[in-house]
């Protein structure tokens, strides 16, 4: 008897190792997997860099309340195509590409079809989801990965893969509100609230847009780095009452990267009437907002989630037009749970990157 479509699916789908935390300790460690067969519209990618976002350690911890164990983290995705499906046409083997926080979508809703699939209902995140196939989503800290053409970007010759990995979720966070809530013409002035992983890529992109910059950041410490090798053009230490009155109504636009809860009315008072302020990071209790604060001058406070391929793609390409990176540390795999430790201690300058394709593989072995 032939084997079904099923069986025959299971007898290709490929080996592979993550890291992989099983309970809500969030320790990782390695873990055989499997990925499933190349369909004819998919890529396999050879995974060589993988960016760690705070995002990773909610999930392997189950602060979100939504984990699903086995969890491998991991949506900062660079590596190498080795494989491509027989209808693929915008890739070949060779080719250096990057994978997301999404690996799947309805692919034909209004928001698919018009190059916003992080806005469909039906959006598969890299990990820990449910992909359209029943499977659970595996994320980068894993040796390779098997994902649909649509979801992939092509990394730029310019663009190194490590220091280009973060792009992929810091990189297209902070670009989207910026396009699209015009805040990035050349000589408005913006505002960056919190320079972490996500502030300090977004520093960097307001600088490419051609814009004033100033950081607005509680840590006075962080005010030389801002400066001198991150090119802001102010520093405002939100604590510090003097300063916060001399930037009042300077601002065009404000975006706040802090995912903890401060007092938002002051910071509305650095916007210029019709001044806007968007979200992007995520506090764990909701925020309160005096009306006036808003309703006075006419201020806006939006919120931004991601971006869709289409806008991926083309960040990574202005950011490698414009020398555009994260700035991180290059960690191998047996490293990646003093690297949580540090994470959660906000110990980084600003993004670790797991070299997985020399350390993955040693780090399976020596843990055997």
């Amino acid at each position: 008897m032939a084997p079904t479509a099923a069986e025959q699916s299971q007898q290709h789908t490929r080996k592979a190792v993550g890291l992989a935390a099983r309970d809500v300790s969030g320790h990782l460690a390695p873990l055989a997997i499997t990925r499933r067969s190349t369909g004819d519209d998919d890529v396999v990618i050879k995974i060589l860099y993988c960016g760690i976002c705070h995002s990773d350690l909610h999930s392997i911890k189950n602060d979100w309340k939504d984990a699903t164990y086995p969890v491998i983290p991991g949506h900062e995705i660079a590596g190498e195509i080795t494989e491509a499906g027989k209808n693929v046409t915008r890739f070949k083997a060779g080719d250096r590409v990057g994978v997301g926080c999404m690996v799947n979508s309805c692919q034909s809703c209004e928001s698919c079809d018009k190059g916003f699939e992080n806005h469909c209902p039906g959006m598969i995140f890299t990990y820990n989801r449910v992909d359209r196939d029943g499977t659970l989503t595996y994320g980068g800290y894993s040796s390779m990965v098997v994902v649909h053409e649509r979801f992939v970007v092509r990394f730029p010759d310019a663009m190194p893969l490590d220091k280009g990995a973060p792009l992929l979720c810091a990189g297209i966070t902070v670009y989207t509100p910026m396009k699209y809530h015009g805040l990035n013409a050349p000589g408005m002035h913006l505002g960056v609230l919190g320079l972490g992983g996500l502030g300090h890529v977004a520093v960097k992109f307001g600088k490419a847009f051609g814009m004033k910059v100033t950081v607005i950041s509680s840590s006075p410490g962080k005010k030389q780095e801002a400066l001198e090798r991150l090119g802001a053009d102010g520093f405002v230490v939100s604590k510090n009452a003097d300063e916060m009155k001399a930037a009042m109504s300077t601002m065009d636009g404000i975006i706040n990267t802090v995912s903890a809860n401060i007092p938002m009315a002051p910071l509305f008072g650095l916007l210029k009437p019709n001044g806007k302020m968007v979200m992007v990071g995520l506090p764990e209790k909701p925020i309160e907002v005096p009306p006036f604060a808003l309703v006075a001058k006419n201020k806006t406070l939006a919120g931004s989630f991601i971006g869709g391929m289409r806008d991926t793609q083309e960040m990574l390409d202005l950011a490698a037009k414009h020398g555009v990176t994260a700035d991180i540390e290059v960690i191998g795999a047996e490293y990646v749970n003093t690297a949580m430790e540090r994470l959660a201690k906000a110990d980084v300058r600003y993004r670790f990157v797991i070299d997985i394709g020399n350390t993955l593989y040693k780090a399976a072995a020596a843990a055997k």
